[in-house]
């Protein structure tokens, strides 16, 4: 796991956190299976990835596309995000999550 956040990783966990986003508790660097993920919110299903440039090589899209399916598999839904995207469209991001949260309870 590692301790130091990403510049992204930091913007959006300042949005996420003490649950901001309507009530929903996320945690970070959540061990699930034999993976890690970036942010997790148990009561939404649902799991946020920042992906920064090594998910974007061929074996990086496969690693992804492995671990999505497994944390599909758990009922979980996982949401990514480039570090960019998160950069400058925080607010885009921010509405994507809480419209993802909201169809858990429809």
């Amino acid at each position: 796991m590692r301790s130091n956040m990403t510049k992204a990783e930091q913007i959006l966990w300042e949005r996420i956190r003490k649950k901001q986003i309507h009530g929903f508790q996320f945690y970070r660097q959540k061990p699930l299976g034999h993976f890690i993920v970036d942010f997790y919110c148990p009561a939404g299903q649902l799991i946020i990835e920042v992906d920064g440039s090594q998910h974007q090589h061929p074996e990086g899209v496969a690693f992804d596309a492995k671990r999505d399916a497994y944390m599909n598999g758990l009922g979980l839904k996982v949401l990514r995000f480039s570090n960019l995207e998160i950069i400058i469209r925080i607010e885009n991001v921010v509405e994507t999550i809480k419209s993802a949260l909201r169809s858990t309870y429809r």
